[in-house]
């Protein structure tokens, strides 16, 4: 803080207050996400959290922005923590919380430093930045380190939330920044009181009408596919015991339940198939017989070997017995699928580290295949929460997106329905409908303005069988939503000249 800025610009409360409050912010924001999925949750965190940022230095901007991030994430994944203890929980939360803490700095120097060089545009100009440096955060969090953890988005506390729509024209990141922008913004009528004028009321305004009453982005109906989605509820996780062919026997039975076998298509989950149906044949006479059982194609996903490299591919097998369509999962999920600079890490925790046996090669072919001319979009798992992957495939022509997962190493935690708001946000972004399959649950199929059709719960084994609407046309979402990313760079460009500016003024 300089002497000559205004009281205005201080710190409104100790630090050791501010710290509390964040925290108080990260709880609540947990809770705007599944499974509480209490939405409103996320502008009231944001509420509490700004002001905590506002007149710090960068030593108490960095202690809220921790005690906000450490919080929130602790809570939002805690789920890794079921079945492999502590270590990989707290080393994920530490690592996102610090990158937070780092990422809300430039948010306090922004009210610093704008208020002092354009006074008299910062009610609107300061609330704008501040939006697009928040929007800025979650994409540096979601591309580094490791490819990113693109987990957290708070547009994605919208899948059961009123503001949902608006994604269909800006994108998840579009919809965080006019969420983040309207409580900015109401901060800065909130201390303006009493110096309030009409024209302070436009922008606010502006961007609530905006939230509230965006329609969704308009697609084409372009026919319909009876699609049968199959949750095998088997022994799918790392620390189950299995038997040989137990997973594939589950998805098999679990198909059997079909009373109709009128079915265009068969989808099989993450991990629904034991062994490489490609090397071993006894795998590849089961998927034969049952997809002309069912005169259907199936598409399954299992790790497949080509050469030294492995895979995680799904594949479409049809009644000749072969897959010559393929798609490998572009983020093996570090940590979990291989490990980044492995010899580092053994050290550190080698009885962790030696859990991961197979080292996962990212993959490079389209996330698309074609069913009887159709093209279906695919996701598989942690790639759901990358958008270049889910636009890809919109934009080679998928007319239904099928997401494939496997939970089975979270059972009994939330990480399955938090997989389920991106999978719904997915649906309105693209309007597309979308198949989420699990092994364990929950899966669903989804409209494409995000409502659920059918839903089969965690722990069931069964079949959703629906005639899935198929939809054509490109949503601005998909068109813009990497323009509008690209653009929120403009504000920490904004935020260093009005640094240089507010130095040189000083």
């Amino acid at each position: 803080m300089n002497d000559t800025d205004p009281p205005s610009a201080r710190p409104a409360v100790p630090l050791w207050a501010a710290a509390g409050v964040a925290a108080v912010a990260g709880l609540l924001m947990a809770l705007a996400f599944p499974a509480a999925a209490i939405w409103p949750l996320v502008f009231v965190a944001l509420a509490l959290l700004l002001p905590m940022l506002r007149g710090r230095r960068v030593g108490g901007a960095l202690l809220v922005g921790l005690a906000y991030g450490l919080v929130f994430f602790a809570l939002q994944v805690s789920f890794t923590a079921r079945y492999l203890g502590p270590v990989p929980w707290i080393a994920l939360t530490v690592v996102e919380g610090v990158l937070t803490a780092v990422a809300l700095v430039p948010i306090t120097l922004a009210y610093r430093w704008l208020p002092r060089v354009w006074p008299r545009s910062a009610p609107v100009v300061l609330p704008v930045v501040v939006a697009g440096l928040w929007t800025t955060h979650e994409l540096f969090l979601g591309n580094w380190p490791y490819g990113g953890f693109p987990w957290s988005r708070l547009g994605m506390t919208q899948a059961q939330g009123p503001f949902a729509p608006v994604a269909s024209w800006l994108g998840v990141s579009g919809l965080t920044f006019l969420m983040v922008a309207l409580v900015a913004l109401l901060i800065e009528l909130f201390r303006m009181r009493g110096r309030i004028r009409p024209m302070h009321l436009v922008a606010p305004a502006v961007t609530l009408i905006v939230l509230l009453l965006t329609p969704l982005f308009p697609t084409a109906r372009s026919g319909e596919m009876r699609i049968a989605a199959v949750q095998g509820n088997g022994t799918t996780g790392y620390f189950d015991e299995r038997e040989p062919y137990g997973v594939i026997s589950a998805q098999t039975d679990a198909t059997r339940m079909i009373d109709d076998a009128d079915v265009d298509l068969l989808v099989w989950p993450e991990g629904g198939i034991d062994y490489d149906p490609f090397q071993d044949e006894t795998t590849a006479r089961r998927l034969t017989r049952l997809v002309n059982e069912f005169d259907a194609p199936l598409l399954a996903n299992t790790a497949t070997e080509r050469g030294e490299q492995i895979f995680n591919t799904s594949f479409l097998w049809t009644k000749d017995g072969d897959a010559t369509q393929l798609h490998d999962k572009r983020h093996p999920v570090p940590f979990g699928e291989y490990v980044p600079d492995r010899d580092f890490y053994y050290a550190l925790a080698p009885d962790l580290i030696g859990l991961i046996g197979r080292e996962y090669t990212p993959g490079t072919n389209p996330p698309l295949v074609q069913v009887g001319g159709t093209g279906v979009g695919l996701a598989i798992c942690f790639d759901v929460i990358y958008d270049e992957v889910i636009r890809e495939s919109v934009m080679q022509g998928a007319e239904v997106l099928v997401f494939q997962t496997n939970n089975a190493d979270f059972r009994g935690t939330d990480e399955n329905l938090q997989q389920l708001a991106f999978a719904r946000m997915r649906a309105v972004e693209t309007g597309r409908s979308v198949v989420n399959v699990s092994t364990v649950g929950t899966s669903q199929i989804i409209r494409p303005d995000g409502s659920t059709v059918s839903t089969l719960d965690a722990d069931e084994a069964g079949a959703l069988l629906e005639e899935v609407e198929l939809r054509s046309g490109l949503t601005a979402g998909v068109v813009l939503g990497p323009w509008i990313q690209l653009g929120m760079l403009i504000t920490p460009a904004v935020l260093v000249v009005a640094g240089l500016l507010s130095r040189r003024r000083r």
